[in-house]
């Protein structure tokens, strides 16, 4: 049997489940079982495939996924991240397009406890663009920088969605997360320079507006307060692991007790908040297991079934140059974005991708860096994109879907320009995971 016909059939019989309706989970194991019993032999390939499963979530290196989740419920459910956030307000004073520059800080917040754009965009969505719009503030400068911002919510670490990604595409997860730093503060700065400069060109889209000063001593001890201790659980997560201190795991689970500390110093600490936190955390480690496990066999069924080298020999026989492949790789993952959501993407995509880069001498660790950027891209690409989606349905009632693409428009642009720099630099993703060696 000819490999593109084997490869056809499995993503055809995955496409049709995804459309019956039944979870993207669900549909690959299906796949997968039907593929095994198939290729492998009968109920002997059964026996392997479970084989398979059992090992691809008992890895250490999936030891973080759980701990980052925990972490982030904590840190949102306590309402902790609700005082950094007004703690930060209190700074930005009358700076051209005040709001829209909170929105992204909220998004940047928001990004290292969630690690889903669409969940950041929803909530950012309902509370902040009624009370921006309240104040005079156009739909490109209320709707735009929280769809924009949707997007740093998988490149800031700590993020749940990078050890996931990390795990699917066998990279290290230390040196993934250390990598994905400079590519998520020059989106956060480019989207926060665009602001202040287009509402200082065009004063209209974010017109001025009175607010009660606040001295220098109640900002100082916000600050203090609300700031400093979460950002400092931060930097420490990230920060011990770039020194060489700790595994990600170990990084996790000291973000975990920093995080307890601070519900019992700001009296958060009580049995409904850990039961909806916990809780809250097994659900979603309980399905990104299952996503793991899925498409981990995914992949080994492709392997066995001669699939992946097919591929890999079609691609490097058709001598194509490298960059223009990566190209046309970025192109599917965009297009895929306007039917698929960000996992559904990774799945079907990292087991195809990965190979080809790997067989063109390519760095997977670079190529992993825009790969997780442009999957953020894709939910914002229009017309189908998952977030605009999102925040047309908690936006005011007179906003349309042009005018949540229009404002999405010139974020994208921004996203295009991180991407061509990572591609022309590839020191921008590689330079700090070096010097952790």
């Amino acid at each position: 049997m000819e490999w593109y016909f084997v490869l056809l059939t499995l993503l055809g019989v995955f496409l049709l489940l995804m459309v019956s309706g039944m979870p993207v989970a669900f549909a690959f194991m299906f796949v997968n079982i039907g593929g095994a019993y198939l290729l492998w032999g009968g109920w002997s390939g059964l026996g392997e495939l479970v084989h398979l499963s059992r090992e691809s979530v008992s890895m250490f290196a999936l030891l973080p996924l759980p701990l980052f989740i925990l972490l982030g419920e904590l840190l949102f459910r306590s309402g902790i991240v609700s005082g950094t956030l007004d703690g930060i307000d209190k700074w930005i004073g009358r700076i051209p397009g005040r709001l829209s520059l909170i929105s992204i800080a909220a998004s940047t917040i928001f990004a290292t406890v969630s690690g889903v754009s669409a969940g950041s965009v929803a909530m950012l969505g309902s509370t902040l663009v009624p009370e921006m719009e309240k104040r005079g503030y156009k739909k490109a400068m209320s709707l735009g920088p929280i769809l924009g911002g949707g997007g740093l919510s998988i490149m800031i670490p700590p993020t749940a969605l990078g050890v996931l990604f990390a795990a699917l595409a066998m990279l290290s997860v230390a040196d993934f997360l250390i990598a994905i730093i400079i590519p998520g503060i020059l989106m956060a700065v480019l989207y926060a320079s665009y602001v202040l400069l287009r509402c200082w060109l065009q004063v209209s889209v974010a017109p001025p507006y009175r607010f009660s000063s606040v001295s220098w001593g109640a900002r100082i001890m916000l600050s203090l307060k609300y700031v400093l201790p979460l950002f400092a659980i931060i930097f420490l997560v990230t920060g011990i692991i770039f020194v060489g201190i700790a595994t990600p795991t170990e990084a996790a689970a000291t973000g975990v007790i920093g995080a307890f500390l601070l519900t019992v110093c700001y009296r958060r600490l009580n049995w409904k908040m850990l039961v909806s936190a916990f809780s809250s955390t097994i659900q979603i480690s309980g399905m990104m297991l299952l996503i793991i496990t899925a498409a981990k066999t995914f992949s080994q069924v492709l392997a066995f079934s001669g699939a992946s080298k097919g591929m890999i020999g079609f691609v490097l026989g058709a001598d194509l140059p490298p960059m223009l492949v990566i190209i046309i790789m970025q192109i599917t993952i965009l297009f895929m974005g306007m039917f698929f959501d960000t996992v559904s993407i990774m799945m079907i995509t990292i087991p195809v991708f990965f190979p080809i880069v790997k067989a063109l001498g390519l760095d997977p660790l670079w190529f992993g860096v825009m790969f997780l950027l442009n999957i953020e891209m894709s939910v914002t690409t229009p017309p189908f994109g998952l977030s605009l989606y999102v925040m047309k349905g908690v936006a005011p009632k007179d906003t349309t879907m042009g005018d949540v693409i229009r404002a999405a428009l010139p974020f994208l642009g921004l996203d295009v320009v991180i991407m061509a720099l990572i591609m022309k630099f590839p020191a921008l993703t590689l330079w700090l995971p070096a010097m952790m060696k």
